[in-house]
């Protein structure tokens, strides 16, 4: 099949605008046409994509540009891109520069590599270009993932801190941990002042344990923080009634296509050593599209985000994956109106594109 996108070229063209046509969206389940992913792209935006720059060991699929490129060309309304390395507003701000048709953001990861929970460079992204939409507690290198995250040694899954005492002794102590209950550090206080701020910008989560994301959740209640990202609930392991919380306490859930179709391969490596390579699957990690439908359906609609978290070599590419995630929707029998609506509206609030 040809593609049609016209990312391939390595030209910047301009985009027609796709007219969103719901008259599309009243087939029966029995009879459904091949087109109706592709309407339902339009508009929609993909909250979580990784475009690189990344290691020289794990090269991306498509850079940021082109990733915006198909995007317009599919009619979405807008990426948000994640950066585990850098500083991910300022490539949405070369994005927008050059790909018309399409508006990005980034958000900025209080990884270790930026000296994990660092006001510096917190209120650097927030003034970077247009500034970041999101400041999220850390990926990889949380304390909950960077003791989860696992070698493969004779066939079985080892934690790196298990199984490299330098990883344990060096890695471990700057890895991002909130505490679960009392004061908090001088440098968390500065943070999240500086993200009540702004209304604008939302808490995400990370890739912290559950205790410590509704924790985080408390502190953004008591700090004024009107939007927070619960991401990937919380890597599978919040319960669905710690969900329903959540979202009845007003946080967005995050639902991403990884979570259940590309769960247990090596992803993005964060660590420049080889022997530190995640090989795909933390330790005690639910993914299981079944249940993540179920659990969409019994939370409910109205505070679900989805988004692909794509960007990894062994995937398509995110509007291929976005794609592929409306069509697992539809196959699990959600109707476009409820797609749309995670796709789409709920996004929209979250970045503050709904005005």
């Amino acid at each position: 099949m040809i593609n049609q996108y016209p990312y391939v070229t390595g030209k910047i063209e301009s985009v027609q605008p796709r007219l969103l046509d719901r008259s599309k969206w009243n087939e029966s389940f029995y009879r459904r046409s091949m087109e109706l992913p592709d309407e339902l792209l339009i508009g929609a935006i993909d909250s979580h994509v990784h475009a690189g720059p990344v290691l020289n060991s794990n090269p991306g699929h498509m850079d940021p540009i082109q990733v915006a490129q198909e995007a317009a060309a599919a009619g979405m309304k807008s990426i948000v891109y994640y950066d585990v390395f850098g500083w991910a507003s300022g490539m949405a701000w070369i994005v927008n520069r050059h790909v018309p048709g399409i508006h990005t953001y980034g958000g900025y990861l209080m990884n270790s590599c930026h000296g994990g929970i660092n006001p510096r460079s917190v209120r650097t992204a927030l003034h970077l270009e247009e500034g970041c939409r999101f400041i999220s507690f850390g990926s990889h290198c949380t304390r909950f993932s960077a003791e989860r995250e696992s070698t493969l040694i004779d066939g079985k899954l080892v934690p790196f801190k298990d199984a490299f005492p330098k990883f344990a002794e060096e890695e471990l102590p700057v890895a991002t941990s909130i505490p679960l209950e009392g004061p908090i550090s001088e440098e968390l206080h500065e943070i999240l002042s500086m993200i009540s701020e702004r209304p604008e910008v939302y808490l995400n989560t990370g890739h912290v344990s559950v205790p410590e994301a509704l924790r985080l959740l408390d502190l953004a209640e008591e700090y004024g923080i009107s939007k927070v990202l619960i991401a990937h609930p919380v890597r599978g392991q919040m319960t669905i009634e710690q969900q329903k919380a959540a979202a009845a306490r007003g946080a967005f859930l995050e639902a991403c296509l990884v979570d259940w179709l590309y769960p247990d391969v090596p992803r993005t490596h964060y660590y420049v050593e080889k022997e530190y390579m995640d090989m795909g699957a933390e330790l005690g990690r639910f993914s299981n599209a079944t249940a993540w439908m179920k659990t969409i359906r019994e939370v409910g609609i109205d505070q679900f985000v989805l988004g692909t978290d794509y960007g990894i070599r062994a995937a398509p590419t995110p509007v291929q994956g976005m794609r592929t995630m409306i069509a697992t929707m539809l196959d699990y029998q959600f109707s476009p109106d409820d797609i749309y609506r995670m796709v789409a509206t709920n996004p929209a609030k979250l970045i503050g594109m709904d005005d």
